[in-house]
């Protein structure tokens, strides 16, 4: 259970509205009275009233530092209608970065009869979607230490930011079912890593942990270079489309992560479920790379399709049709 980690996934859904010019940061939402009943004042919080008015802008800057369960509620239905319409589109959003063992039922993450549960796995790959993705909204609502809304300042709980060179975020989490978690992150000299820790029991327990599992993680491994972004790895069969097949690309730069000082095999191989089916938008997920380096679990990244492939015509299903049966 995230607990509050849910509300990267309600800003990362927001960044990505922003960029499809879907939603502005100067646009203003309402606090219904109605939704105000339920979810006003209702754990962390802006302290927002009933028919407040605040800018998408305002409202991020108070998911993000204050974990303002208010602030995302106005968000999720000014934005897609209802809650249920923003959590749809979260899950949506979430089946479409590769976050396959997740589910959202709330936009903020307090407790739900269990409809909202992660993993680890899926949380890291949010995490690296939210900030390759959108670099500058990320700096710019991620990373700050205290809000002051309407004279009353709040700490950012999350323990990396000021704290542990080169970090910049993300967030922390709590309820009694969750217990304390942290998703966060921090880059040194080109190389970010990710760190999720889930569970504990004490928030200064997790907030140990996860700085001394960052700090391992810089000191005792070290990330060799495989690909840059844009490289075709390889091709994937298509049915039903204008081009029976299709070329997979690096969507970012892929390099692999091994113990420091080691030089150990890696073997790759490439995993799809096939063959595809059109249409195929250029810059699509439709693969994964694995990448195994001896003597650690191997690892998968998203490889995307390189150029679009329309659905075929009736003379393309005919072709195809005749290739297929002559081969």
């Amino acid at each position: 259970m995230p607990a509050s980690i849910t509300k990267v996934m309600t800003a990362f859904l927001a960044f990505e509205l922003i960029e499809q010019d879907i939603l502005r940061l100067d646009q203003r939402f309402r606090f219904a009275p109605a939704s105000f009943k339920v979810w006003g004042n209702n754990g962390s919080t802006m302290f927002l009233s009933a028919n407040d008015e605040l800018s998408v802008s305002d409202l991020l800057l108070g998911i993000s530092t204050v974990s303002a369960n208010d602030a995302a509620v106005v968000l999720g239905e000014g934005a897609a209608g209802s809650l249920g319409g923003w959590t749809h589109l979260m899950n949506a959003k979430a089946a479409e970065i590769g976050m396959t063992q997740s589910h959202f039922g709330t936009p903020n993450g307090l407790p739900d009869e269990g409809r909202t549960f992660v993993t680890a796995r899926d949380l890291a790959t949010l995490a690296t979607a939210l900030v390759e993705r959108h670099p500058d909204l990320y700096a710019r609502y991620f990373g700050h230490r205290q809000l002051t809304y309407r004279g009353i300042t709040q700490a950012n709980h999350e323990p990396f930011t000021g704290l542990v060179r080169g970090a910049d975020g993300i967030k922390t989490g709590f309820t009694n079912e969750a217990g304390y978690g942290v998703l966060g992150s921090a880059k040194r000299g080109g190389r970010r890593l990710v760190v999720v820790v889930a569970g504990s029991d004490r928030a200064r327990v997790r907030d140990r942990a996860a700085r001394s599992y960052l700090e391992w993680g810089f000191s005792a491994f070290d990330s060799r270079p495989l690909f840059e972004e844009g490289t075709k790895l390889g091709s994937a069969k298509v049915q039903d489309g204008d081009r029976r097949s299709l070329s997979l690309v690096a969507g970012g730069k892929i390099a692999a992560a091994m113990p420091r000082g080691t030089d150990r095999p890696i073997s790759l191989s490439i995993h799809y479920e096939g063959p595809l089916r059109a249409p195929i938008a250029n810059g699509q997920q439709v693969a994964e790379l694995e990448i195994k380096v001896d003597g650690m679990p191997p690892s998968r990244v998203p490889l995307i399709a390189g150029e679009d492939v329309a659905k075929a015509g009736p003379l393309h299903r005919l072709f195809n049709g005749l290739v297929g049966w002559l081969s």
